[in-house]
């Protein structure tokens, strides 16, 4: 069984490897996959970070100010908002402030607002939507405690995993596991790509039964 030696020996160094495999290969290799509502907030957003988890009384984000003046540099916030998602629990007041505290991006299970912004700043937002309204910043939430993000419950120190197809969280004490299954999932789609470059058929690789799909096509003329 894999254990932590199996590991990259920095956080940034298991960054660069979970990102390169993708959230894809991820969440097919262990990991825990969030609902697909879970969407990079602009193009191109990629992150992959421990989390710091936070919840929110509904339509309110001062547990999220609370988590950008104190989260752990490196770290990633996952954000339950509960169910008044159409707020803008976040822009770019907050993204610049999560900047200078070297936080390295966001998951919310809510709204965020100044897309435009947070793309400019190239900070990684997965929210569910993008609404105007702003958040109020005056009820009680929690930040370390886990929080109900994307249908998967995030503890402090889960690894989340984002980009273009969705968000995966990776257990901390799955790391190793789901890290070598990931690249091992990785190594077996280069080869079937190679296969399917020389003439091979995804039926044949995948040992796939066809006959359930009937063949409607016309009978080729006879001369």
């Amino acid at each position: 069984m894999p254990g932590a030696h199996d590991l990259p020996a920095t956080s940034d160094a298991l960054a660069d490897a979970l990102l390169s495999l993708g959230a894809a290969t991820v969440g097919e290799s262990g990991a825990l996959r969030m609902r697909p509502r879970m969407r990079a907030a602009w193009p191109g957003a990629r992150l992959a970070a421990p989390a710091f988890p936070v919840r929110c009384t509904p339509g309110d984000n001062l547990a999220v100010h609370v988590a950008v003046a104190g989260a752990p540099p490196g770290s990633a916030l996952a954000v339950d908002v509960g169910d008044e998602d159409e707020f803008g629990y976040w822009g770019e007041v907050l993204t610049t402030a999560a900047e200078a505290r070297g936080i390295a991006g966001l998951v919310i299970d809510g709204g965020v607002r100044d897309t435009t912004a947070l793309a400019a700043h190239g900070f990684p937002v997965f929210a569910t939507t993008v609404a105007l309204q702003g958040a109020s910043k005056s009820a009680p939430g929690t930040v370390g405690a886990p929080a109900d993000v994307g249908g998967v419950v995030v503890a402090m120190g889960d690894w989340l995993v984002g980009d273009a197809d969705g968000v995966a969280v990776v257990r901390a004490d799955d790391l190793a596991q789901v890290l070598a299954a990931a690249r091992a999932r990785e190594d077996k789609e280069r080869a079937m790509f190679e296969a399917l470059r020389r003439g091979r058929t995804t039926l044949e690789l995948l040992g796939l039964d066809p006959t359930p799909v009937e063949d409607a096509r016309p009978s080729p003329p006879t001369s």
